[in-house]
Formats: structure tokens, sequence, C-alpha cells
């Protein structure tokens, strides 16, 4: 008997639990060039939680805090400190993802919910993936509030429009989990069981490795290219990897990176280096005959180096990208600016060059 399809339309928002969801959410506008469009709380008949939806291009984050100790997922805070609880999913058909999804072999965490308000219907269900992340599918169609019920419109009492500026992000390019060892194939398997997502690529150990440490690498695909998920897990090696560092310091498998997409990476990390955000930094030798490994490009050499942009190549063209340090004092979530010339690779050619500019700051921080 064939199973029925999962069919995924795109990222719909990621959910992130953190202490301090206003805090949070001054750091995503003033830091990263976010809009705060809406609050839910208190005010808004919302008992249990604080949150606040930012958007800019097409990403929408939504911050999250507890009001009360009771709160159901306090826990997670003292666990993982602040982080991705679940990355949702746009749908067709709520019911028909979530029972497709659970029949496949999905775990259910809540099922088929219709919330409804003046604006209409959001629906959603929730499954469970790696750690204690989740999925959660959802549809919008005959919703036309700001978010979904009990988010108003930010009032600019709470939230004043301010001087912070765009920095040019368009939307999720990919989210990167981080699982323990010998589970990579697991989540890989599970993704295309239950989610009904494709294999992309891979990586091992030899393509991701430096003198100390190493990792493997599987990216799986769905909503027709639009959702890609790589699936990390370290690999043995003489010293503890990054993946070790954040399993440790999280608390185990969770998202450990989020790709945002530009047109202009040079424009976006000048914006986003003058409101202060922190980036991983390559030696200058990099860029050393860097147009004989990749080819001619469009952007001046000079001003990559400069900002500390990598640039990759394949068979369809070339990409550029570039790292923050972790957003928050645990070494866990981090995120990556990413602008795509015709290149649909994920940067292996920077594989090394990456890895030991993060080991540099493991050493730092003691915990290579």
């Amino acid at each position: 008997m064939s199973l029925p399809d999962v069919p995924l339309r795109k990222i719909d928002h990621v959910r992130f639990f953190v202490g301090n969801a206003r805090q949070s959410a001054f750091f995503y506008r003033n830091a990263f060039g976010f809009d705060v469009v809406a609050y839910a709380g208190l005010e808004t008949k919302v008992k249990h939680e604080a949150g606040y939806v930012v958007k800019q291009g097409g990403i929408t984050f939504v911050l999250a805090s507890p009001l009360r100790p009771s709160h159901p997922e306090v826990q997670r805070l003292v666990l993982h400190g602040d982080g991705v609880a679940d990355i949702a999913l746009q749908v067709d058909d709520v019911r028909e993802a979530y029972n497709a999804a659970v029949l496949r072999g999905g775990v259910g965490v809540v099922g088929p919910t219709r919330l409804e308000d003046e604006h209409g219907v959001y629906e959603s269900a929730t499954i469970r993936a790696y750690g204690d992340t989740t999925h959660t599918f959802v549809n919008r169609d005959n919703y036309k509030g700001v978010f979904a019920p009990g988010f108003n419109e930010i009032d600019p009492a709470r939230y004043s429009p301010g001087t912070y500026q765009h920095a040019g992000l368009l939307g999720i390019d990919h989210i990167v989990g981080n699982v323990e060892e010998g589970k990579m194939n697991d989540w890989v398997d599970f993704y295309r069981k239950v989610l009904g997502f494709e294999q992309l690529m891979s990586f091992d150990d030899k393509d991701i490795s430096t003198e100390y440490s190493a990792l493997m690498s599987k990216v799986v695909q769905s909503g027709r290219g639009r959702i890609k998920f790589p699936i990390n897990e370290p690999a043995r090696a003489r010293r503890r990897s990054q993946i070790e560092e954040y399993i440790d310091f999280y608390g185990g498998a969770g998202v450990q990176h989020i790709a945002l997409a530009t047109n202009d990476i040079v424009a976006t990390v000048r914006a986003l280096r003058a409101n202060d955000v922190s980036f991983l930094r390559v030696p200058k030798t990099y860029y050393d005959g860097l147009t004989d490994r990749v080819g001619p490009i469009n952007e001046d050499v000079a001003e990559l180096a400069e900002l500390g942009i990598l640039v990759d190549k394949d068979d369809e063209g070339y990409m550029l990208q570039i790292f923050t340090k972790p957003v928050q004092d645990r070494p866990t979530l981090f995120f990556e600016i990413i602008a795509r010339q015709g290149s649909k690779s994920f940067g292996k050619g920077n594989f090394k060059a990456l890895f030991e500019a993060i080991e540099r700051e493991q050493a730092v921080r003691g915990t290579l």
C-alpha cells in the first residue's frame, strides 16, 4: 500500500524560545534589521507566554518566552538557553499533512488545531524532529491577521519605530541541524520517510575536516527545493569538533545555524557590521589566488577580503557566504549570510577555512 504524500510549500516561520522575548526582539531589530510587527502577551489575553513576531523580506521569526515558571517549556531554557524550538512548514491541508506524517512514522505532539478570531482561521499541527525540536504544519490561507490569533499589530508604545535599518535579507536559504554521533542517517531517513524529502548531497569526514576535528553532513530538501535541511554529526578526530561542542552546551541535538539569503552580500555584511554583528574571520591568505580557484566573479576580491566573505563554486555558478559568531553566550546558534550566483552548493570549498576559524574560537573558549 502506498503511503500518502506530505506536500510542503515552504518554511512559514521559525519559533525561538528565549529568556526575554522583548530584549530578543530588540536585538533582531537593531542588529539584523528586522521589523517588529506583532505581539502576543498579557495585553492580548495570552497568559502563559509573551511573543514577538519579527520580519524581514520573506523571513519570519517568532520570539517567545515564558511568563510564569509553570510554563510547559520553561525547562527548555535551563537545558538549552535561547534557541530554535520549532521550524514551521506551510502546507495545503494541515489535517492531511499531519495524518500522513504520523502514518509514515512521525510522532505527533499536537494534533490538528483551528484557532479563530475576527481575522479568520489559522490551522496548525505539530510533530517531533531531532532533539526536542519540532515541525509545525501551518495553513493561513483563510487567515488575514498580522500573524495568528492571539497576536496583535505592534503597539508603538511597546516598540517605537526607532532608527534601525533593514540589512537586505530576503529569505531562509537553509537550516542546519546538529545531531549526535551515529544519528545523522537516522534523521535523514526520518525526513525521507516521514516528510517525503529527498537527499540532495552528502559530505564525509574527508570533505569536512581539519588537523584536529571532522564532521559528516547530508542535505535533504523538499517543497520543490524551497526547504533545505543539512544534518550534521561529529566524526572521530583528535579533538572535540564544533558539533560536539554544540551538543554539549545545547544539551542535545538542535538547530545549529540558519542561512539567510541576500542579493547583495557586500551591502548586507556592511550593514550588519555597522550594527555590531560579529563574524568569523579567515586568514587573509584565503584570498590569494581566489579567482584562480573559483573563476571570475562580479564582486571585488579586495572588498570581500576586507569583510571576510567566502566564495565557492560548482558547475552552475558561484556563491558567497559568511558566518556570524554565536548570537548568545553559549556557543550554539549562529547565522550564515549567503548570496547565490547560480550555485546550489553549500560551500564545500570553504569547509576547511571555515572550520579552522571555528576551531580558533573554540581554542579561545577552551573547548577544542
